[in-house]
């Protein structure tokens, strides 16, 4: 019976001292990620022509790959915008979501001789993305004097990130990541 007051005691202490209590929840961001949501951008331009456009998703973020034919890896401006407005037109690009990031590639999606170096099946599903945790739609802006343009329907304003990548082979990519969560 001595044994159980002096456990009482010990226990009592240690949570007076706060080695038994648990630490309080860390505000540490979603999976590490720091990136935010203000405008990206490299003013680069390539002559090397968009090829391909896929999607693909990750732990904690939901990724875009613009493929293309050739280096060097092109400019970009990717932000968060009210409309996306087609290339050339300047007309409405209607994009799912409540969000919406118009994704400028500073290289075209045609050759030097004008031809398509990639044409999307349907416009407004450049990628099926149902099921994805962040993306709603990728949908085709168009491509006009040297640049290709894309809206990326989100579900909200999260933070993402924009970066450029060499290969496979002698082709680029450009890629961009939208966190599911802040």
């Amino acid at each position: 019976m001595k044994k159980f007051p002096t456990w009482l005691a010990a226990v009592l202490l240690a949570a007076g001292l706060g080695i038994a209590v648990p630490a309080p929840a860390s505000a540490a961001p979603y999976c590490g990620l720091t990136w935010g949501s203000l405008m990206k951008s490299d003013g680069a331009m390539s002559g090397a022509p968009v090829t391909n456009v896929r999607t693909g998703q990750h732990y904690c973020f939901d990724r875009l790959v613009v493929d293309l034919g050739g280096l060097p890896a092109p400019g970009y401006s990717v932000r968060y915008v009210g409309q996306v407005i087609q290339d050339g037109s300047g007309a409405v690009v209607p994009t799912r979501g409540g969000a919406r990031l118009q994704v400028v590639v500073k290289a075209p999606a045609y050759g030097t001789n004008g031809q398509p170096t990639y044409t999307p099946g349907d416009p407004a599903e450049l990628s099926n993305v149902s099921g994805y945790q962040t993306f709603r739609q990728v949908a085709w802006a168009g491509s006009f004097e040297g640049q290709t343009t894309m809206g990326l329907g989100v579900r909200a304003r999260l933070p993402f990130r924009v970066f450029t990548l060499d290969g496979p082979g002698p082709g680029s990519r450009l890629v961009v990541d939208v966190a599911h969560f802040w």
